[in-house]
């Protein structure tokens, strides 16, 4: 089973200004769709009711401390643990897409092969951050600069 994050940080690390993406950046989340087609979304529960909605062509698990969560379409697991191990025997990849704390406990717990890593060239307001990265742990494999209303950079990195 393949693993990985997906995250757009601005420049100081910032992912979110409470429910919200502190940017519109044209071409980003069509970067985000085409990589994460076809796959499984593991993301916590305010990340899920930011976006309000399971994403076409993908499926949703939400990671809840709440039992009595749920939503249409989607799937609930207790922690990030219990979301992978609902997929352990699936063969399409997985890609954990937020919010912060859920990085944070995939990278702290090793729980990723790989990282895509997009950074928005502008400093951001925001509340919620992603950790410190990369790591000794991940390597480059890919770098591309995009140019756009805000340019960004995207990196893919594997584990060493």
């Amino acid at each position: 089973m393949s693993i990985s994050l997906v995250v757009a940080r601005s420049l100081n690390n910032v992912i979110g200004n409470g429910p919200h993406i502190p940017w519109r950046v044209k071409g980003e989340q069509k970067l985000f769709r085409d990589l994460t087609m076809g796959g499984i979304l593991v993301m916590g529960r305010k990340t899920f009711e930011s976006i309000g909605k399971p994403l076409p062509g993908r499926d949703t698990i939400i990671v809840t401390r709440n039992p009595e969560f749920s939503a249409d379409g989607c799937s609930t697991a207790g922690s990030l643990a219990d979301a992978l191990a609902q997929v352990a025997n699936d063969p399409r990849p997985v890609f954990i897409v937020g919010g912060g704390e859920i990085y944070q406990q995939a990278l702290a717990h090793q729980l990723v092969d790989g990282v895509h890593l997009t950074t928005i060239q502008a400093q951001a307001e925001g509340d919620v951050f992603f950790p410190p990265f990369p790591t000794p742990d991940f390597v480059l494999q890919k770098e591309q600069l995009h140019e756009s209303n805000i340019n960004y950079v995207y990196q893919h990195f594997i584990k060493a």
